[in-house]
């Protein structure tokens, strides 16, 4: 393990392989054709991480094994066995995600020694970690969040530095996952490990021109990251295509022990895998309900109107039929209240995170230098999280919250998000079925990216609602602003309904190709 230099050399052959243009698909072929080895991709990788990651900071910790776990899988392709799905695919983890041999920071300085904090070392790897490395994926590192993982918009605050958006670099890169998306829209890995409480999978996916998947929650385990909400958290892919992103769900989708509340996925998952309605014809007369003030009374700001107004035009010629504002009077937009101070973000359902982040120290083993969650309070006691100018003092709003931070061992009251919960999918799920909807597809954001470093937030649709439902998302590339910052479009729909918008956003993604390559600056 150790801090990212630029110090990476490259034979011709690598460095003359254009990573940009790399899907799961295309590198299988090529392994198993043995036009490509996984160690001669991932020193590849190496050399796009060496020279772009000093500019835009998506790494922040490197995987020294890496050639080599390469190499065992060229070994063991020779040797005839079999092989897991990702076998030598070149990917990125989020740095909450445990990881053995790696310090889960979430970016504080507080929880990294380097930094004048303790280092939080797991004896074991998270579940969605250890079903990667199952599946013969290439972990190039870990990539930067901000602190606590604590805003959609930025990883301004990190120990690390603040990450860049690749596309827009004067534009925020979303957060929290801001550095998984940076190092998948530059190249420097194929896939990305994402996770999400509040827009942290769609918000960076979107900012930075990618594809994002937000799943049910209960689909992904999340046990072993450290936690916002053991009641919204999700884990989930971010991926330069639809294809790529379904294929990693289909890696980390699925029940654990570990966190019982998979057990609800059971028997949800697609017979023949998330690939398996992908299709050019999937929109065919699909019935998409459009974003209006049913859904959530703030307007559209004119020039993302205009784009929306396209992808519609767009959507209609591959076969779709439009339903506008299908929540109009279905008391669905009453439901959302911003959380004091904050004024566009609903966080109601994350006042458990003391009883959450004890269980993820639990977890941890007894060799960890922060056990418990008093422990944890004592250690960042100077900086508190959840203190009068804390990242997360907000909280101090939420109902319960006092309670649980008072009482974290004992499961907090969370009768007041349940029914919050419950009335949010029983409205969905009457509008889904009196206007007939396959999907909803919105703007995933109201307005364009903000510019970096301004203290302004991105303006997104749907954060809050499905958060809270717990209902799917998959965002994808839609064009651009005028500025040259993205447009992207995300699809939501019903629980587990992720097999069917998969489907519509890789028919629209072929339909229309929007998404180019960025230009990237050393």
């Amino acid at each position: 393990m150790s801090l990212l230099d630029s110090t990476t050399e490259a034979a011709p052959a690598e460095a003359a392989l254009d990573l940009t243009t790399l899907t799961v698909e295309k590198i299988q072929a090529a392994l198993q054709s043995g036009v490509l080895t996984a160690e001669s991709l991932t020193r590849a990788c190496l050399r796009q991480i060496a020279l772009y990651n000093r500019r835009y900071n998506a790494i922040i910790f490197s995987n020294e094994a890496a050639i080599d776990d390469a190499r065992c899988i060229d070994r063991r392709r020779l040797a005839g066995e079999a092989l897991g799905p990702l076998a030598g695919v070149p990917v990125v983890v989020k740095d909450p995600m445990d990881m053995v041999g790696f310090p889960t920071t979430a970016g504080w300085s507080l929880l990294y020694s380097k930094t004048g904090g303790v280092d939080l070392f797991p004896a074991t790897d998270s579940p969605v970690v250890a079903r990667m490395r199952a599946a013969g994926a290439i972990i190039l590192g870990k990539t930067n969040v901000p602190v606590l993982s604590h805003t959609g918009t930025h990883a301004d605050d990190s120990w690390a530095g603040p990450t860049l958006n690749v596309v827009a670099p004067d534009r925020v890169p979303g957060g929290s996952s801001a550095g998984t998306a940076a190092a998948v829209g530059a190249s420097m890995a194929v896939l990305g490990l994402a996770e999400e409480t509040g827009g942290s999978i769609q918000n960076p996916a979107s900012a930075q021109d990618l594809v994002g998947i937000k799943p049910t929650i209960g689909l992904v385990p999340n046990a072993g990251v450290m936690p916002l909400s053991g009641n919204r958290d999700v884990v989930g892919p971010i991926a330069r295509c639809v294809r790529d992103a379904a294929l990693c769900l289909d890696v980390l989708a699925g029940y654990s022990s570990e966190d019982p509340k998979t057990l609800a996925g059971v028997g949800k998952k697609p017979k023949l895998g998330y690939t398996s309605k992908l299709s050019g014809h999937a929109l065919k007369g699909a019935r998409l309900g459009l974003f209006g003030a049913g859904w959530r009374e703030q307007p559209l700001a004119p020039e993302t109107e205009g784009l929306y107004e396209r992808a519609q035009r767009e959507l209609t010629e591959l076969g779709a039929v439009l339903v506008e504002d299908p929540f109009h009077g279905s008391g669905f937009a009453a439901l959302r209240k911003p959380t004091a101070p904050l004024p566009n973000f609903d966080a109601r359902g994350m006042e458990s995170v003391p009883y959450d982040l004890h269980k993820y120290l639990e977890r941890l083993g007894p060799d960890a230098a922060l056990r418990n969650f008093s422990e944890f309070a004592a250690a960042t006691a100077n900086q508190s999280a959840f203190a009068p100018g804390g990242v997360l003092n907000f909280m101090h709003t939420l109902p319960q919250f006092v309670a649980s931070l008072q009482s974290p061992t004992v499961p907090p009251d969370l009768s007041d998000f349940i029914a919050l919960k419950e009335a949010y999918l029983r409205i969905i799920e009457e509008v889904f079925e009196r206007q007939q909807l396959d999907a909803l597809v919105f703007p995933q954001m109201r307005e364009e990216l903000p510019l970096a470093g301004q203290g302004q937030t991105i303006q997104e649709t749907t954060v809050g609602e499905i958060n809270i439902a717990g209902v799917p998302g998959v965002t994808v590339p839609a064009g651009y602003y005028g500025s040259g910052s993205p447009f992207a479009l995300i699809f939501v729909g019903r629980l587990w309904s992720e097999p069917e918008l998969l489907a519509f956003a890789y028919n629209y993604e072929i339909g229309t190709q929007h998404r180019r390559s960025p230009s990237l600056q050393t």
